[in-house]
């Protein structure tokens, strides 16, 4: 089955396509030239825009530097043959720069996009044997430093895309080890309550069948314990299913400590420790609250600290997670894991509260209907 063809990478959206609003800028000054000066112009801006689109096809390949040097090349031709102003192409090959993720490959491709941007300014000086004017500094020098220092933002965003999908990577391996762990001590206890009972039960009933027409009593006395004997494999088989529940709320607190200090955030908690009279519904959906905000302090607040507070009052409960990262802006930033919480929240009519104060902070309140004793 043939691929459809695209123009860039599908997973970068339409972030190329806007970058390419800027080659209308040399394009226009393209039609100032004449003859085959302007031919050769139009004909390195074609080249430009295939090694713009292949470049995003080669992140992380070996020919991926050989395509930035033909546009690193490109920039260097036209700032220093045509118009200065051609330098500001730079801001592409800049772009791409930030894509390294080895220092060495990082270091030479800004080595590169230093002597291309910088060496046109001094043939120019020495060209017209004058300095640029306040003006000129004015209108060249903000867009150079900026344009200098793009692909360090741009590396560091990269940066932390890789580190949230290594940490999503990680969760989801934990996650298949734990599913793993989980079978593996379901077979075992199986075995250890099932095993033994059944074959206790398949003994009995050869016996059973023996005794019927030489002893009818004792064979009625060892039916009686094969009843006996099923019925307390029964019992073990619903305790084993019981066993089986929704993680508790002190179960998800050990595993957020856990997720934290891997992250190289400390943790602190504070509140009450016994649970036993919430019931496993809603200590599931308070668990998963409480996991999924933790993941979020891990993957958007840069915190060092984060601190959990759980407080059973009358009739409610009160929790509150704070970090000292960078705060919130607007609650969109946690996406879907908000809307997934307070989804979760409204089966069990809580509600949640995000706010800023010296960090991120959020508070769940819920309703706690305690669950009736059973009676003695």
């Amino acid at each position: 089955m043939k691929k459809s063809f695209s123009i860039f990478p599908r997973q970068m959206g339409f972030f190329p396509y806007v970058f390419l609003i800027y080659i209308g800028f040399p394009a226009f000054y393209l039609t100032k030239e004449s003859g085959v000066k302007q031919l050769i112009g139009y004909g390195m801006l074609l080249l430009f825009l295939v090694t713009y689109r292949e470049l995003y096809f080669l992140i992380g390949k070996r020919t991926f530097s050989y395509w930035l040097a033909v546009q690193l090349a490109i920039v260097f031709l036209f700032s220093l043959f045509y118009n200065l102003n051609y330098m500001f192409l730079g801001f592409f090959p800049a772009n791409f720069i930030g894509w390294y993720m080895s220092k060495t490959g990082f270091r030479r491709g800004l080595i590169g996009l230093v002597i291309v941007e910088i060496l046109p300014f001094i043939v120019h000086i020495s060209r017209t044997k004058t300095f640029l004017t306040p003006s000129e500094l004015i209108y060249f020098v903000p867009f150079l430093i900026i344009m200098l220092i793009s692909p360090f933002g741009i590396r560091s965003l990269n940066r932390r895309i890789e580190l949230e999908k290594e940490l999503d990577r990680a969760n989801q391996k934990i996650e298949e080890l734990v599913k793993r762990e989980e079978r593996v001590r379901i077979a075992r206890d199986l075995h250890d309550t099932l095993g033994h009972t059944l074959s206790l039960l398949t003994l009995k009933s050869q016996l059973v069948q023996r005794l019927t027409a030489v002893d009818p009593e004792r064979a009625k006395l060892e039916a009686k314990e094969m009843e006996v004997t099923s019925r307390a494999a029964l019992k073990e088989v619903r305790e084993l299913v019981t066993d089986m529940r929704a993680a508790t709320i002190t179960e998800e607190l050990l595993q957020v400590q856990q997720i934290l200090r891997a992250a190289g955030i400390t943790y602190q908690y504070d509140g009450d420790v016994d649970f036993s009279s919430i019931s496993p519904f809603t200590q599931n959906i308070i668990g998963m609250c409480v996991r999924e905000a933790a993941t979020n302090v891990v993957k958007h607040s840069r915190a060092a600290h984060c601190s959990i507070s759980i407080k059973l009052l009358s009739g409610k409960m009160n929790l509150v997670i704070r970090d000292d990262g960078m705060g919130i802006r607007n609650e969109q930033a946690f996406g879907n894991g908000l809307r997934g919480m307070g989804e979760r929240l409204a089966l069990i009519d809580g509600v949640l509260a995000l706010s800023n104060h010296n960090g991120a902070v959020l508070e769940i309140n819920v309703p706690i209907v305690r669950k009736a004793e059973a009676p003695v």
